[in-house]
């Protein structure tokens, strides 16, 4: 069992002794999969999300938030899915079953019900949740993450999926990642329904089949076919659905399922659209994603890393569905989430991340006890006049303030020292510069 590391890539100290590590490993670390986020690591945090926040404002996205528990009713309204299998579930002092929320979609479908008459539609929202899932973790996956989800709800045409992979391109160039480094994997559902439907397998068994396939890269084919035939699928129907999901041109599709296939048109619309985006370079077709999820009806999609070093760094697709499992009226939806762990442990790999330091404007210090009250009051006129001040509460030396202050990467420096009090004025040092002037109080 080893430490537990923050947020990404903290490897234990090298003070830490074998015992030290023990004691923390034993009762100090945080519960299994999940993180400590010291300031260093918030400070990236923060960095994500404000471009997550900005890529969603730029598309005119509004953010909506929910509690991060639910009722556990809410995800295991339907059975066989994996999801049902990894909740954090538990009674509360009521009685109630309660479950920290695996995804946001269901809150989403909750609050839309909830003010459906009176939403103008078509909405355009986004959220940045903590989810929780009891799963095996490997490489880039914990049990709690944080997921920026953005949803499209009564666009029933794919411009809603374009803009959608449109923004999900917009944070990759954000953050600097380019279309060599990673790409977007789309299919369609209706694809592997038609295709099904063709060989007479029963519609019922749509969505139980679905969540075998999308385990094709997780699990050999032999273990696949064997999960099929327990769905009472033949060696036969499974080997043809196996190679005609390894297909990577859409025109295929269009021989075996015929021009009017919905399917094939849906996808044909959209790379039409999202070359009029240029976004196109940044797609490729791959008829072998499914996504898992029962709620999924047409499109679908997952971004990967080009090197396939992580798993799949985001999914989505359009789940038109969704609202009539909780007997309310369905209408069109799509969406997608994003995690944080993968990409930020992609961004680090390439060393795309920025070196954060503390975002203060002003560092203020005072050489004589004598003096405290008057840097007190220093940083307070500062502070009111909209300036980030760290205030140094114990007297210090200049060289000490000023090796402080570079360490924080604080823009100025503000000396409180006898010779200048004696005038009543301060002494200030441009850190980027190295000026230095002399200010009145009553200036300031």
């Amino acid at each position: 069992m080893g430490l537990e590391t923050s947020m990404y890539n903290l490897t234990p100290p090298k003070h830490l002794t074998p015992h030290l590590l023990r004691f923390i490993v034993s009762e100090l670390r945080p519960v299994r999969g999940a993180r400590d986020f010291y300031p260093e690591d918030a400070r990236l945090r923060s960095w994500l999300f404000s471009h997550f926040k900005e890529v969603s404002r730029t598309f005119a996205f509004e953010e909506y938030d929910a509690p991060i528990v639910e009722s556990e009713s809410i995800y295991t309204r339907k059975s066989g899915e994996e999801i049902t299998d990894q909740i954090y579930n538990f009674e509360d002092k009521g009685g109630r079953r309660i479950s920290l929320r695996p995804e946001m979609t269901p809150s989403l479908a909750r609050l839309i019900i909830q003010k459906a008459p009176v939403l103008s539609f078509p909405l355009k929202w986004y959220s940045i949740p903590q989810c929780w899932r009891y799963e095996r973790m490997t490489r880039g996956r914990k049990r709690e993450h944080y997921q920026w989800n953005m949803d499209i709800i009564g666009v029933e045409n794919t411009s809603a999926e374009v803009e959608l992979l449109s923004a999900i391109i917009s944070l990759f160039e954000r953050v600097g990642l380019s279309k060599e480094d990673v790409g977007i994997r789309i299919s369609n559902r209706k694809l592997l329904q038609e295709l099904l439907s063709n060989m007479g397998t029963p519609e019922n068994q749509f969505s139980e089949i679905c969540v075998v396939l999308d385990k094709m890269h997780k699990l050999s084919k032999e273990d696949i076919f064997e999960n099929l035939s327990q769905l009472g699928l033949s060696e036969d129907i499974s080997s043809e659905i196996f190679d005609m999901l390894k297909i990577q041109d859409i025109s295929t599709f269009e021989q075996k399922l015929g021009a009017d296939s919905e399917a094939v048109s849906e996808l044909k619309e959209l790379f039409n659209l999202a070359d009029s985006c240029s976004i196109t370079e940044w797609l490729s077709f791959d008829a072998s994603i499914v996504r898992g999820l029962s709620y999924y009806t047409g499109t679908v999609f997952e971004a990967f890393d080009k090197k396939q070093d992580f798993r799949a760094i985001c999914g989505g697709g359009r789940y038109d569905k969704l609202l009539s499992s909780f007997n309310a009226t369905d209408m069109p939806c799509c969406g997608f989430g994003f995690g944080d762990v993968v990409i930020m442990e992609i961004l680090q790999e390439r060393n795309l991340l920025p070196s954060l330091l503390q975002n203060t404007d002003d560092v203020v210090f005072f050489m004589e006890d004598s003096l405290r009250e008057v840097a007190m009051k220093v940083s307070t006129i500062l502070r009111k006049n909209g300036r980030s001040v760290d205030l140094i509460m114990k007297s210090k030396k200049v060289k000490k303030a000023l090796k402080y202050a570079n360490k924080i990467g604080a823009s100025r420096l503000i000396m409180i020292t006898p010779d200048e009090w004696e005038k009543e004025s301060i002494r200030i040092k441009d850190m980027a510069s190295g000026e230095e002037s002399e200010l009145l109080l009553s200036k300031l």
